[in-house]
């Protein structure tokens, strides 16, 4: 049973973001910071990915840990009302990722997902960041 008013949990998830959220805006800083260039939400790629670096043909996904399922996260938590709304909506969304990433790999980019957990420690994501464009680790796909 949800502990919140129909109203307020509508408020509540109206004030969710899709686009430039804080995970996002901090992955664009350090990508930044680190001289990396990019285009943001290109609509002519499958899933608009979050951040474009065509100069290194790689895109990259910055999934919140909850509507993207991060395996064995703990924000990752089912919730405890509407089941069958919810394992639904989780499905459909993954089952979307999973088929904008192949698609992204059929047109030859190379596709990283920067989990929202990940923002904890800075330092880590930077060195993460940096690893992903490393020159042995230039023609993976991860």
């Amino acid at each position: 049973m949800d502990t919140l008013t129909k109203e307020k949990r509508s408020w509540n998830m109206s004030r969710i973001k899709g686009k430039n959220t804080r995970p996002e805006l901090i992955v664009r800083s350090l990508l930044h910071r680190a001289g990396f260039r990019f285009r943001i939400h290109r609509k002519d790629l499958p899933g608009k990915p979050d951040i474009v670096l065509p100069k290194h043909n790689t895109v990259i996904f910055v999934h919140g840990c909850f509507w993207h399922r991060h395996k064995d996260c703990k924000f990752a938590y089912a919730p405890k009302s509407r089941l069958s709304f919810w394992n639904e909506k989780f499905t459909g969304t993954l089952e979307r990722d999973r088929r904008h990433i192949e698609q992204l790999n059929e047109m030859g980019w190379r596709v990283e997902v920067i989990w929202e957990c990940e923002m904890n420690d800075k330092n880590k994501l930077t060195e993460r960041i940096l690893k992903m464009f490393s020159p042995e680790n230039a023609d993976q796909s991860f």
